[in-house]
């Protein structure tokens, strides 16, 4: 009977509460952070073409920090998709024929397993470029932003500072 007892009084009180708080919350409207109303859509911005066409003649964008992926400088579009048996991109930049093909052979880490033993040939977990790589594109930010990166730190230092042993 005790516990009948309290369960009763406790959805009473929680009842009370919540009869009582209910019209200061129905008074509150959501206060947009963003400039419009929250059930407003949002605007996409306008799509951008990517930049350059023929592979090897853009200037290529600056990287901004170590081990940052390199943002793709050449046209795109007409690549076929990347699948499981295919990669096109690997008949440029893969290492038995990148020195033909004058283009950057694709970096060491994508021949490294999960456990991070070398492997002969790329890794699966890499095989999706365009997962960390992107086209260029011109583009203002969509924020404003301050960013430096530890690249451009570590050019304006004199030869030799800032190197880790």
């Amino acid at each position: 009977m005790k516990q009948v007892l309290k369960t009763t009084f406790a959805i009473l009180a929680s009842a009370a509460c919540w009869a009582l708080a209910a019209p200061a919350h129905a008074q509150d409207s959501p206060q947009p952070m963003r400039g419009a109303e929250v059930s407003a859509v949002d605007q996409a911005p306008d799509a951008k073409k990517y930049l350059g066409g023929k592979p090897g003649g853009q200037t290529k964008v600056a990287r901004t920090y170590r081990d940052q992926p390199p943002v793709i400088p050449h046209a795109v579009e007409n690549f076929d998709e990347i699948t499981l048996e295919e990669n096109q991109c690997l008949t440029c930049h893969g290492p038995d024929v990148y020195k033909k093909k004058n283009a950057p052979k694709i970096g060491d880490s994508h021949f490294l397993d999960r456990d991070g033993k070398k492997l002969a040939s790329t890794s699966a977990l890499r095989h999706n470029c365009t997962q960390c790589h992107v086209p260029q594109v011109d583009a203002p930010p969509l924020v404003e932003n301050s960013f430096k990166g530890d690249m451009a730190e570590s050019k304006s230092q004199k030869p030799g500072a800032g190197k880790k042993n």
